[in-house]
């Protein structure tokens, strides 16, 4: 008789195949086991209808604060190894609230530790840390999302003791509340790539909703128009000088976006196993089948083989060994790999796997948004081969 997906003689419930969770101390296992908790509990229950809905859950936000695992590694001095699994975890429960943290986090928030002066990080960054106030990160554009590094055309021009931003962003997630925005401009006089701090109540900024998404639907991605926005010169980040510096941020995205993948294959795992020892076919659970189980040892390998790598990049960064081609590679396969295990997920699920109610079917939709942002497979693919092969294939 198939084991219920609760029973305690199961040995690997959780899909941890190799007790990755085992290499964290203890006291950063009670963190993991801290977050995952209130995950559980405040969550996951409403994940599906908030998605359903294409609505955020706010109130989830002073919670999150309470957490205290806004930048973990420079800020809480956690190992990256747990901010990683932290990472994982939140998109585990909901890749829509994980990309909420990971944006304000990441990307926001670590534009200002990489890219501010000393006088900037203190000034701005404890409301940042504390989500007293939140922030966004605004880089793509409708027509620039590749090449955004050569084609961004949203500019600034030095006038006086201010800046004068103009042009259009496009895919800037939850920008519709957000109370600031790292917004990057090509300078008008010296042609290079420039970042600056943006308060959204500022006059000429403007957020509209986009509509009709498959994919992350709680996150409140929208198009931000700038119309002359003055920015005063002290709000311009003091070493966002060139594309250069602003890789530095994208560099440590990429590696956050292996984490969100490895905890949507995470969710995968928990579907598909929980739906093959519960679901009856034929007078059995269907995981007394030998191509169901199949699936679910493709799912579990391609889990392990993601967490991994990640891993690995994870001791890199902790010996500050990481380079640009570790994590664009890292982001490449672990998103591949997800890409598989998602499919695999909603094909075990059968027609059950095309409804949210069962929850794969918004896992799956989730997933083509992470193959897709923060560089995609085939960019990141050729920036990992460039670093072996010395012959660079972008024109």
């Amino acid at each position: 008789m198939a084991q219920n997906s609760q029973d305690s003689t199961v040995p690997y419930p959780e899909g941890d195949f190799y007790g990755f969770e085992t290499l964290l101390s203890e006291a950063e296992q009670a963190v993991l086991r801290r977050v995952r908790n209130w995950l559980a509990e405040s969550v996951r229950p409403i994940a599906v209808d908030y998605w359903n809905h294409a609505q955020f859950p706010m109130h989830l936000i002073p919670e999150i604060a309470e957490l205290g695992i806004v930048s973990p590694v420079r800020h809480r001095g956690f190992s990256p190894l747990l901010a990683g699994l932290i990472t994982a975890e939140v998109h585990r429960n909901d890749a829509s609230v994980g990309t909420f943290l990971s944006g304000h986090d990441g990307l926001f928030t670590g534009s200002i530790e990489l890219l501010g002066s000393e006088e900037q990080k203190a000034t701005w960054l404890p409301q940042f840390y504390s989500l007293e106030k939140n922030g966004v990160f605004a880089i793509t554009e409708p027509t620039a999302g590749s090449d955004v590094a050569r084609a961004m055309s949203t500019t600034a021009k030095r006038v006086g003791d201010h800046w004068i931003l103009n042009g259009v962003k496009r895919w800037i997630g939850n920008s519709t509340f957000s109370d600031y925005a790292v917004v990057y401009a090509r300078d008008l006089d010296d042609d290079n790539v420039k970042g600056f701090l943006v308060d959204t109540t500022w006059e000429g900024y403007r957020a509209e909703l986009m509509h009709n998404r498959i994919a992350l639907r709680s996150v409140q991605n929208a198009e931000i128009y700038l119309n002359n926005v003055r920015v005063p010169n002290d709000y311009k980040l003091a070493y966002a000088n060139s594309f250069r510096d602003t890789n530095k941020v994208l560099k440590s995205a990429r590696s956050v976006v292996g984490w969100q993948s490895v905890g949507l294959q995470m969710a995968t795992f928990d579907i598909a196993r929980n739906y093959s020892v519960s679901r009856e076919q034929f007078g059995r659970p269907i995981a007394s089948f030998q191509l169901v189980q199949e699936k679910i040892s493709r799912i579990l390998g391609n889990l392990t083989s993601s967490t991994a790598m990640m891993l690995q990049l994870a001791n890199l960064q902790s010996a500050d060994a990481e380079k640009n081609e570790h994590s664009a590679l890292a982001k490449a396969h672990v998103t591949r790999m997800m890409r598989e295990s998602v499919a695999l997920g909603r094909e075990l699920l059968g027609g059950n796997g095309l409804v949210t109610d069962y929850e794969m079917a918004k896992v799956f939709s989730d997933a083509e948004a992470l193959y897709s942002y923060e560089g995609t497979y085939e960019v990141n693919s050729l920036v990992a081969a460039r670093s072996v092969t010395g012959v660079s294939a972008f024109v």
